[in-house]
């Protein structure tokens, strides 16, 4: 067992890879409650066009986020699955263009959020690389927030 002194040797953050548009994104596994097949969503009047609509995930109405529209992508008719998130105290859905991997890296593997262009600063946490996969730590709150919000 390792000494208390020597656990940040073995202390990593989880993520959950997923690709939108042609970006690869990931977001901190402690928020991500589960991950769905695609969903057809109620749409919701008045609600912004990035609201997709409301879910029911077993009898829970969830607000559904299209990606791609967040990360100011234009939006695609695809069947991308949906990762569920918690913002807050609330389970969003924001669907995707895929989901690539879930792993763990070092906290020194991740650099200080960096001018990505096409990406808002605000959006994202870290930079980061694995093997040959070079991706983004968005914050899920200032992604997902302001559109739970209104």
């Amino acid at each position: 067992m390792a000494s208390p002194n020597k656990m940040h040797e073995y202390a990593g953050v989880r993520l959950l890879v997923f690709r939108v548009a042609d970006l690869a994104c990931a977001a901190d596994a402690s928020v991500v409650r589960e991950i769905l097949p695609a969903q057809q969503a109620t749409r919701v009047p008045g609600a912004h066009e990035a609201v997709e609509g409301l879910i029911n995930v077993r009898g829970r109405l969830v607000t559904l986020i299209n990606g791609r529209q967040a990360l100011n992508h234009p939006p695609e008719n695809g069947d991308g699955p949906v990762i569920l998130v918690e913002v807050g105290e609330r389970t969003v859905g924001i669907s995707v263009d895929a989901v690539l991997d879930m792993f763990s890296v070092a906290p020194d593997d991740l650099a200080e959020r960096a001018d990505l262009p096409g990406v808002d600063a605000q959006l994202v946490k870290a930079v980061g690389r694995r093997a040959d996969m070079s991706f983004v730590l968005l914050d899920t709150d200032a992604l997902l927030g302001p559109y739970l919000a209104a």
